[in-house]
């Protein structure tokens, strides 16, 4: 389908498409095995200029926006999500910065995330507030010129080896979700560590540790914004990154589908290919349809968000539910048109089918995605003086 992309845009799919054939295809199965950081990679999307796609030229981006951001993340989930989750979770320590820090800090953090340089990373999950962002215990207390930040960040993607971190805490707890803020850590500040590497399901290349604040100093000006907006910070930079984790969906999708049909086409049974079977071309085509569906949905979310589009919540959860519920479903078939070697893991759909699993769960549960959606239509429908019946 010709999706009406840019010359420039279709440009970068075309060398994030290179990159994730190339180089981490081959090794995909290696780094989930060994659970190994991909380093070798980022410096690989870092030289190829990926990082800051999406962010402005001055602050040394290309000036993209969320579609170019999901064109990129697309096509490295086609071939491994923990490398594209590890991609996007950057983007994700970024927005915050981008969306509500000041001059000098945007100066500061953003180029050398757009370099590739250093990795960023969102601390907002603890142990008790994940879905409930209001139920944040990590603590940040003015003291002079600086804050001192108390307490434990849960399941954070690049926690461990990102540079630059924008952590969530309450500065005002008895002002519930209003009490929260938003600040700037850095890898190696005083009272900052982190706990061990998680074991995993899947997404087992991608980092996932806990971040510990043992009266950890930082200078005042790392405050992002006001006091007090940090669940504003948290859900506005979630409705421009969900896309992103859609774009994950889409890319592991077809992966998926990729390999089921090259399998569907070579394996013999009764005498023919097994994509002879209605039963089997049926599934295939279920997967492929629900695959293109999702892609063109999170292209049409990106797009409309990039247009500068103030109501974005509701078209921001749908671009995440929808697809990840689809990557869940392909990838389960994918395992059953595989049948027996779907379930061994020197096939790599069974990877496929645990690394999905993670796209209904973080950055919003995809039952919280649907409580959005359902907030926004009450809302909608409440402003219309229509009625329908």
């Amino acid at each position: 389908m010709d999706y009406f992309l840019t010359e420039e845009q279709q440009m970068i799919r075309e060398i994030a498409a290179k990159i994730a054939t190339e180089k981490v295809r081959p090794v995909r199965a290696e780094l989930a095995e060994g659970e190994e950081f991909p380093w070798d990679i980022m410096k690989i999307l870092a030289q190829s200029d990926l990082f800051g796609i999406y962010l402005p030229e001055e602050y040394g981006g290309s000036g993209g926006g969320v579609l170019e951001n999901c064109l990129a993340i697309e096509e490295m989930g086609r071939a491994c999500i923990s490398v594209a989750t590890t991609f996007a979770a950057s983007g994700l320590g970024a927005y915050p910065i981008l969306l509500y820090g000041s001059e000098e800090q945007k100066q500061k953090y953003l180029s050398p995330i757009a370099s590739g340089e250093k990795l960023a990373a969102f601390g907002v999950t603890e142990a008790n507030a994940g879905s409930d962002a209001g139920g944040i215990q990590t603590t940040a207390k003015r003291d002079g010129d600086h804050y001192v930040l108390n307490g434990t960040k849960q399941w954070i993607t690049n926690a461990g080896e990102a540079e630059i971190y924008t952590v969530v805490a309450m500065t005002d707890r008895t002002k519930g979700a209003r009490g929260a803020s938003a600040f700037i850590v850095e890898k190696g500040d005083p009272g900052f560590s982190f706990g061990k590497k998680e074991k995993k399901m899947g997404l087992r290349a991608s980092a996932t540790r806990e971040l510990l604040f043992n009266d950890c100093r930082i200078p005042a000006d790392r405050l992002i914004g006001r006091e007090g907006t940090g669940f504003i910070i948290t859900m506005k930079t979630f409705d421009v990154s969900r896309p992103g984790i859609g774009a994950l969906g889409v890319g592991l999708s077809q992966g998926a589908l990729d390999i089921s049909v090259e399998y569907a086409r070579k394996r013999v049974q009764f005498g023919k290919p097994i994509i002879a079977f209605q039963a089997v071309q049926h599934m295939l085509a279920d997967m492929a349809t629900e695959t293109e569906a999702s892609r063109v949905l999170v292209y049409a979310a990106a797009r409309y968000i990039d247009s500068g589009a103030k109501d974005i919540s509701k078209i921001s959860a749908i671009s995440k539910l929808y697809p990840t519920d689809v990557a869940m479903r392909v990838t389960t078939n994918a395992v059953q048109v595989l049948g027996g070697y779907g379930y061994m893991r020197d096939y790599p759909v069974e990877k496929m089918m645990r690394d999905a699993k993670i796209l209904q769960i973080y950055e919003g549960t995809n039952q919280i995605q649907r409580n959005i959606i359902g907030q926004e239509l009450n809302k909608e429908y409440g402003r219309m003086k229509e009625t329908f019946f």
